[in-house]
């Protein structure tokens, strides 16, 4: 087992992708304990015949094409009608925007892109810095993966065998948790610093650009109401949810707003295709990990040494935020809970933690790795809209990162904020 992770971290060195790498870590142990090499495509393929990751390339698809299909530049507008009045209005509204986009995406990075490649640009005519609105980009851009749906919660799901559905509720109180406060401490910090356009209070007005923007959105904001009103409803499953998403969108962009063609289908298809593919490489080669750990009786020598450790559940949420904390900061939040989610889940159980619960803190803590360099997909996104490098990024990040962790350990120690709407 030792040489297994002293593999994979030589890979991970050597910049194999993580998928390969997971993949042929494993092989070490496999090879001492004289297990056939074939076991590695069977878990491999076990992994991937799953009904509910058919989800995952619906939901990317859905996402790129709101973008493409001018849904995602109406969220802005209806987001900056709502909140653009205030000092430092805009960077509040491209965190509401990315609220709304979550409710569709199912993807950080995604979320990211599609709020970033509008935000940035107005931003900085606005008097906002750059590195200032390309971190408003990266750190809202973890509400996509909190909010549902959510393609870590999808996998999370399968992982430990728990609700999508379930998992999906306890994400949305959590979420509006991150997103409140990340626009409370931009209202703050452009107030004192005087960042945007100065500001008018003018009711009549605000009333009307929202009634307008409101009509100019409202058919991308029934997106939502429908998948989740049809998942919660019984109508379909949160799979089947996924192909409503991708082909409401598809009607809107081509049929209604028009500014989705027919020529841009291709490069839709195919990007969705490829994205979707890095996940499932993913998701196979870290199940054969997760193979080996299971083989090695990980989860219970895990949950073994944590009872041995401590006999508090508050003690033992504290230490796992750490320990994932700093997984997060160094590997992709998929492979990690894959790997990570059936050895520390019977442990939280133990404790007499509820499995929902935890399932929010996995995914929370993870996401907060997307922000967090050296490995954040939130960041490469952020510079690469921006064109800014990460050590322009970090100083305005840093706020950031210490209200999304202060959001942790909220949700981490007031259970009632995931389980609320689950119960």
């Amino acid at each position: 087992m030792i040489g297994t992770a002293i593999a994979l971290i030589i890979m991970f060195a050597a910049a194999v992708p993580i998928g390969f790498a997971l993949g042929m870590a494993p092989l070490v142990a496999l090879e001492a304990q004289r297990i056939p090499l074939i076991v590695v495509a069977q878990a491999a393929l076990e992994s991937l015949d799953s009904f509910t990751l058919l989800a995952i390339p619906f939901y990317v698809m859905a996402g790129r094409i709101m973008l493409a299909g001018g849904m995602a530049s109406r969220l802005v507008g209806l987001a900056a009608a709502l909140v653009g009045w205030v000092r430092g209005g805009l960077g509040a509204a491209g965190v509401l925007t990315a609220m709304f986009f979550a409710t569709i995406s199912g993807s950080s990075s995604a979320t990211a892109a599609a709020i970033g490649s509008i935000l940035v640009p107005e931003m900085t005519k606005r008097n906002y810095p750059k590195p200032y609105a390309a971190a408003i980009v990266a750190a809202s851009g973890e509400i996509g993966v909190i909010i549902p749906p959510s393609i870590p919660m999808v996998i999370y799901a399968v992982t430990v065998s728990e609700s999508i559905g379930s998992l999906f509720l306890a994400g949305i109180l959590p979420g509006l948790l991150i997103g409140f406060s990340l626009m409370g401490l931009i209202i703050v910090q452009s107030s004192m610093r005087e960042y945007g356009d100065p500001t008018r209070f003018a009711p009549r007005e605000i009333a009307r650009d929202v009634v307008a923007a409101t009509k100019r959105a409202a058919l991308s904001l029934l997106m939502p109401i429908i998948v989740l009103g049809g998942i919660y409803g019984g109508i379909f499953t949160a799979t089947e949810a996924a192909v409503v998403a991708a082909v409401y969108a598809l009607i809107l962009g081509l049929f209604i707003y028009k500014e989705l063609k027919w020529r841009d289908l291709p490069d839709i298809l195919a990007g969705s295709a490829k994205t979707s593919a890095i996940v499932l490489i993913i998701v196979a080669f870290a199940s054969v990990f997760a193979y080996v750990l299971t083989t090695y009786q990980a989860p219970q020598a895990v949950a073994a040494w944590l009872t041995a450790v401590t006999a508090s559940p508050l003690i033992f949420l504290l230490l796992v935020n750490g320990f994932l904390f700093i997984v997060g900061m160094f590997m992709e939040t998929l492979a990690a809970i894959i790997i990570l989610a059936p050895v520390l889940a019977p442990a939280a159980i133990a404790f007499g933690i509820d499995p929902i619960h935890f399932g929010t803190i996995v995914v929370v803590n993870l996401a907060v790795g997307m922000v967090t360099p050296p490995v954040g997909v939130n960041l490469f996104v952020a510079c690469s809209i921006s064109k800014l490098r990460m050590e322009q990024l970090m100083p305005p990040l840093l706020p950031f990162l210490a209200t999304l962790i202060l959001c942790l350990l909220i949700i981490t120690y007031v259970p009632a904020l995931s389980l609320a709407l689950v119960r």
